[in-house]
C-alpha cells in the first residue's frame, strides 16, 4: 500500500473537509474518521490507502482551517480531544457548548456525536 502523506490536492481536500466541519451543530462533534467517510477517496488512491491516512488528512485539515471553521467540534475516535497545542482551549469551548465529559476526560459520542445530517440531529445521535 503506497503511503500517503497528504491527500494529493491538498487544498481541495482540506476545502471539503471545512464544508463539512462549518455544517456540525453547536452541542455536537464528529471524529476524524467519521468525517473522512463523507468524502470519497480522490483520484489515484485506493480504498484501502485512503482509509488508512484520510483521518489524519482530516487531521491536517483542522490544523490549517480558516477562523469560520469550528474546528474545536473534531475529535478523536475515543471522544478525546487529541493531545496538542489548544487541546485545554478545545475543551473549554466545548464546555461552553454543553458538551460533557466524563471521569476518564472522554466525550460520549452515543450522546454527543453528530449524525452527519443536521436534521436528523435531534432525533437520532448516532453515526450513519
Amino acid at each position: 500500500m503506497p503511503s500517503f502523506s497528504s491527500p494529493p490536492n491538498q487544498q481541495s481536500y482540506y476545502e471539503e473537509v471545512w464544508m463539512i466541519v462549518r455544517q456540525i451543530p453547536r452541542g455536537k462533534v464528529a471524529t476524524y474518521g467519521q468525517i473522512a467517510k463523507m468524502i470519497p477517496p480522490p483520484n489515484g488512491v485506493d480504498i484501502e490507502a485512503y482509509k488508512a491516512f484520510a483521518p489524519r488528512w482530516v487531521g491536517g485539515a483542522m490544523a490549517n482551517c480558516p477562523d469560520d471553521v469550528p474546528w474545536q467540534r473534531v475529535i478523536n475516535s475515543k471522544g478525546e480531544i487529541s493531545e496538542r497545542d489548544g487541546a485545554e482551549r478545545q475543551r473549554l469551548l466545548l464546555e461552553e457548548e454543553g458538551i460533557k465529559f466524563d471521569a476518564k476526560n472522554r466525550i460520549d459520542l452515543k450522546i454527543f456525536v453528530w449524525s452527519g445530517n443536521q436534521a436528523d440531529d435531534s432525533k437520532q445521535p448516532s453515526l450513519f
